[in-house]
């Protein structure tokens, strides 16, 4: 089967659970300033959320929010998932928030987000996959593979807790599977080369 098209992708859309705070610091202190894409970000944390993003902005170039209902996919911000709600894109590109049941024991759950990122955006989407303990995530990068997005992949060997990688390799595959710190500069060259 043929993939779709590919066009400039317009949101990234990462997903992480343990070891995702320094694999975050990595992946977002490391894109560039003037990248336009939304960033959207589901991360399994136990603690503040607001806490979360204070954190993350110290080592972001491009300032780093909570995403909130009905709140705009807006480009060159990183936007994180609640805690407690699952976090959708909607097709006017606007976030809504749900409490429906938890995926993978998550809610936010990862694969709920990039489900949703690759409805609406399709071929223009990244999705990567980072640290973690759980399969979560694995089932959405694959749709986003299927709709024609990019998909990326830390190596597990590289990971804090390598089953969340490894999970999503063995269900989607990655077009690009590589080393913590080697993925930032393939977003920028992903993100930023000439139409």
């Amino acid at each position: 089967m043929s993939r779709p098209e590919v066009i400039a992708p317009a949101v990234i859309a990462i997903g992480c659970s343990l070891g995702g705070l320094n694999a975050l610091k990595t992946v977002l202190g490391g894109l560039h300033p003037d990248l336009a894409q939304a960033v959207v970000v589901c991360c399994h944390t136990a603690g503040s959320v607001d806490v979360l993003c204070r954190l993350l902005d110290s080592h972001s170039s491009l300032e780093v929010i909570e995403a909130g209902e009905r709140h705009a996919v807006a480009g060159g911000m990183v936007h994180v998932a609640p805690g407690g709600y699952h976090l959708l894109v909607e097709n006017d590109r606007h976030f809504a928030l749900s409490v429906d049941e938890p995926v993978c024991f998550s809610r936010p759950s990862i694969d709920v987000m990039f489900d949703s990122v690759a409805e609406v955006y399709l071929s223009a989407s990244i999705g990567v996959i980072l640290t973690g303990a759980s399969r979560d995530g694995a089932e959405g990068l694959a749709r986003i593979r299927a709709c024609g997005g990019i998909a990326v992949v830390q190596t597990p060997a590289s990971a804090e807790a390598p089953a969340m990688p490894q999970a999503a390799l063995e269900t989607a595959g990655a077009d690009h599977c590589l080393p913590l710190e080697e993925i930032p500069a393939l977003l920028n060259r992903l993100c930023m080369r000439s139409p």
